[in-house]
């Protein structure tokens, strides 16, 4: 035995010993969490047992039975917990003894463990396919805790070629918590460290288990939060996930290099291959359940750029995307991916009775509707989604309990918007390079078909109770509207009266608008020149201590002449500094005076909310795709700085008079454009 890590952990807020184990069941339940290159982990069985007491072997007697595997489902062996824990317990028994000193804490000189006192668990490990290691395979292993003890002990299982289950004796380690005088510890030990055999994935070094795994360990030891959501992939098969989105990735990566919108190709790709793999393999499980064949149907209601449609459809999913506007990539899918640009109102002429699923993936105004038109669109119709930015019926959402956070309140009003359009809904949450990562599930219903009629007229109280004040057309869309109208803050909603059984008007709630078109740019980009003009000059000032910024014609050599420049100033103690109609025209654009400053990059740097002149003196100079926009640009400093630009007119990347200016090159944006194929002769 051998201690390869010791950690100390302070406990100010008493959370020790639970802390402990809140930590331990992080990494039984979510390995990947602290190692990146698990999937994640299976948990196969779970039930209590007593380490056995060492028996002396009689000679001449046979060793024990290894047990076996029991018969395969879906492609795994199955481990009978009994049989399992049976014959390990008579392996323990009848062995040297060293591994059961080890787990009862006899060679550490500790109280061994009370009968009934541990939780063993069988577990499942999957690691990530990597294209450099295709072939990693699962690790078994029964984790022991001895909660009385503060111990928990990772036993690796092995099959032989013969389907004999062995315990692999060279990587059996220990995690332990004791308290001294003053503080509490953690320990990591390993049973055999001159056997342990480290493959990199299942098992990492024992240096990393006593430093990395320690460190996160004390870290969760001590924190108090709970997280408000469920842990991630609990409704598919991990394995089969693991598997479909390597495959995936594998099959997409190219996209990343010919992305032709404006968006993060790396996210936006590999995020649409995450959500297309979990989609796959839930519609797989479904199939098998229903026992039916035929791959499911599907709508993509707000598609944005369409490629989850696309991968959806190259699998063999018959279905289309409907985006309000068309995306300059759904060029590149080709006519076999149904793509359509127009406006989802909802009303009775835009339901989907063909379809099996309607997705909603950062489907913005419409998510809290998608459960509405699935249940009406048919019995059978399901929905998928995964909201993002926060929209009520008509309008921003508007909170209700102050006691949750905003995306915790959100996700909650989904929920409970499709549990009133009569949907059993479930919650997972996606393994996706996003902080939205809940997603909504609706695959049932609470009611047989018969009902539906009656279903539907709750449906339209629910939806007519969150309408607001405002009368047929008379409703601000811009305005964060109230939830449903209530006598106090903890009252249950009272919808308007309707007609019992009346069918779904035309329009199902005044007031609904669905998003322009042309969307309004907000970045300050759109802002007219003059205005941004003096912003920037009023900004220098306050900088420049003072000091008028004004047009000038000098241009110092570096180090030759003085330069001013300028100090520093919190972007609050500008914003103080500039008139009330400045500020609420800034108001009005995403991100207001810090993305104005940002986007003259030229003249400012900001960073951690203070901003400063920009001081080309410490600039590298441009290589690459930068050093095609030298001198397209008149030079900021040479027009209106007090003492000019700071470099040499040689040295500046930007323009020194107009007798400088040179054509501005083509955009790397536009280099990526897809250009027509010539057909071939």
């Amino acid at each position: 035995m051998a201690e390869v890590g010791r950690a100390v952990v302070r406990d100010p807020g008493a959370l020790l010993p639970g802390g402990f184990w809140a930590a331990v069941a992080v990494w039984l339940e979510r390995p990947q969490v602290a190692n990146k290159r698990l999937c994640g982990a299976r948990l196969e069985a779970r039930w209590e047992a007593t380490l056995p007491r060492a028996e002396p072997e009689s000679p001449g007697s046979p060793p024990s039975p290894s047990p076996r595997a029991g018969p395969e489902r879906g492609g795994a062996a199955v481990w009978e917990p009994d049989s399992l824990w049976g014959e390990f317990s008579r392996s323990l028994a009848s062995g040297d003894g060293q591994l059961l000193a080890f787990l009862a804490g006899a060679e550490a000189g500790l109280q061994p463990a009370a009968p009934g006192d541990l939780d063993v668990v069988l577990r499942t490990i999957i690691p990530k396919r990597q294209p450099q290691c295709p072939c990693s395979t699962p690790g078994r292993e029964l984790v022991l805790q001895d909660v009385p003890r503060g111990a928990v002990t990772f036993v690796p299982l092995e099959e032989d070629t013969e389907g004999n289950i062995k315990v692999k004796m060279s990587n059996v380690y220990q995690i332990q918590l004791h308290q001294g005088q003053e503080a509490w510890f953690i320990s990591v030990l390993i049973f055999c460290p001159e056997r342990w055999h480290s493959d990199g994935i299942v098992y990492p070094r024992p240096t990393w288990l006593g430093s990395e795994l320690l460190t996160r360990l004390a870290k969760w030891a001590v924190e108090s939060k709970k997280s408000e959501f469920t842990k991630t992939l609990s409704l598919v098969p991990i394995t089969k996930y693991s598997q479909l989105y390597q495959e995936l990735k594998e099959q997409y990566k190219e996209m990343v290099k010919v992305w032709p919108e404006v968006t993060d190709p790396e996210k936006f790709v590999y995020e649409d291959v995450a959500i297309a793999t979990y989609l796959l393999i839930l519609w797989e499980e479904e199939r098998a359940k229903r026992g039916v064949v035929e791959k499911q149907s599907f709508v993509d209601l707000g598609c944005g750029n369409g490629l989850l449609t696309h991968i959806l459809h190259r699998a063999g999913h018959p279905g289309r995307g409907i985006d309000v506007r068309r995306r300059h990539i759904w060029t590149m899918f080709g006519a076999e991916t149904h793509l359509e640009e127009g406006a989802i109102t909802p009303d009775d002429r835009n339901l989907f009775p063909d379809a099996d699923w309607l997705i909603g993936n950062h489907s913005d105004e419409l998510t809290p509707w998608i459960p509405v038109i699935a249940a009406r669109s048919s019995y059978r119709c399901r929905f998928f989604v995964l909201p993002c930015c926060f929209f009520g019926f008509a309008g921003k959402y508007r909170r209700r309990q102050s006691q949750k956070t905003q995306y915790r309140e959100y996700l909650d009003f989904i929920r409970e918007v499709g549990q009133a359009c009569g949907f059993h809904v479930e919650e997972d949450c996606l393994r996706i390079p996003s902080t939205k990562r809940v997603c909504l599930i609706g695959k049932s219903r609470t009611y047989p078909p018969a009902r539906e009629a009656a279903v539907d007229a709750q449906r339209a109280q629910y939806i007519h109770s969150w309408g607001g004040p405002w009368g047929p057309g008379q409703q601000d869309c811009t305005t964060p509207q109230d939830g449903p109208r209530t006598q106090d803050a903890g009252a249950q909603p009272k919808p308007e009266p309707v007609a019992a059984a009346a069918p779904a008007q035309d329009s199902w709630l005044p007031g609904f608008r669905p998003r322009d078109r042309v969307e309004r740019v907000r970045n300050c980009a759109a802002l007219p020149g003059d205005f941004v003009d003096r912003v920037v000059v009023q900004v220098a000032h306050l900088l420049l201590g003072g000091k008028p910024a004004c047009p000038g014609d000098a241009s110092p050599e570096a180090g030759v002449l003085p330069w001013n420049p300028g100090g520093s100033l919190s972007l609050a103690e500008v914003a103080s500094k500039l008139d009330s109609e400045t500020l609420q025209r800034l108001k009005r654009e995403c991100g207001g005076l810090q993305t104005l400053l940002r986007n003259r990059h030229q003249v400012f740097t900001v960073r951690d909310g203070r901003v400063r002149i920009r001081d080309w003196r410490k600039e590298q100079p441009p290589r690459g795709p930068a050093a095609d926009a030298f001198k397209t640009r008149p030079c900021w400093f040479f027009t209106h700085h007090p003492d000019g630009c700071v470099l040499s007119a040689a040295r500046c990347p930007f323009a020194h008079g107009p007798g400088e200016l040179r054509p501005a090159q083509i955009t790397r944006r536009a280099r990526q454009l897809p250009r027509p194929v010539p057909a071939e002769a």
